[in-house]
């Protein structure tokens, strides 16, 4: 099937409320443009080279959003091209984001990264620690925490992925109900292309999916 017919299909099997951010790592221009025009308002980049040359054919016709491991010294350039960071992880970062984005007037929608797996190599602060990363962004005046994201373990046994995003999901409404200052708990990113219809199952109100859109890659 092509990329139109593959978004229709999806945007028709997706409850309403729920948004789809189609991640486009190592996608052509051409191939985002044709998925923007069948109907996708939210693209995904992993790589601000690849979402920069992505932008300059697509544009804000849509959305963009960052779900890779941002390093600080690529925050000035990501927070003039993104409407949304889903991968905060520390303060540090955080900071930096705020900083940059106090520089040129905007206030950073962002989403906490939660490594649900606890696993040593991968991004994400863990589950027991993101409740005080977030007391301490709240003062940060450039960036509006707005939910948590997270990968959830690469796992073949569905409850153990199952019982990770139960976790983050768990958290999401603890945080929600704790009802901090300057914090909107709306969107819980969990899911991809083999995972979402269980993430939606969980909990998950935003998916970000890439083969299932554009075909395997290579």
């Amino acid at each position: 099937m092509s990329i139109a017919e593959n978004v229709k299909q999806l945007l028709a099997e997706l409850t309403e409320g729920v948004k789809l951010v189609a991640a486009a790592k190592t996608r052509t221009p051409d191939e985002i443009a044709e998925a923007v025009e069948a109907g996708i308002g939210i693209i995904g980049e992993n790589y601000l080279q690849e979402a920069e040359k992505a932008y300059q054919e697509v544009g804000s016709k849509v959305k963009w959003h960052f779900i890779g491991h941002l390093q600080k010294n690529k925050v000035k350039k990501a927070v003039a091209l993104f409407d949304m960071i889903e991968t905060v992880d520390s303060v540090e970062l955080a900071a930096e984001i705020d900083k940059r984005c106090s520089q040129i007037g905007k206030i950073m929608p962002v989403l906490i990264e939660i490594n649900s797996g606890r696993e040593a190599q991968k991004a994400g602060v863990y589950p027991e620690n993101a409740e005080q990363l977030i007391k301490d962004i709240t003062g940060m005046e450039n960036i509006q925490v707005m939910g948590l994201m997270t990968m959830g373990p690469a796992t073949i046994q569905e409850e153990e992925l199952r019982a990770c995003l139960r976790e983050t999901k768990a958290l999401f409404d603890s945080i929600r109900k704790a009802a901090m200052p300057n914090i909107e708990m709306k969107f819980l990113s969990m899911g991809m292309t083999d995972s979402y219809k269980i993430a939606l199952e969980e909990g998950a109100n935003m998916v970000r999916i890439g083969s299932r859109i554009f075909g395997r890659r290579g």
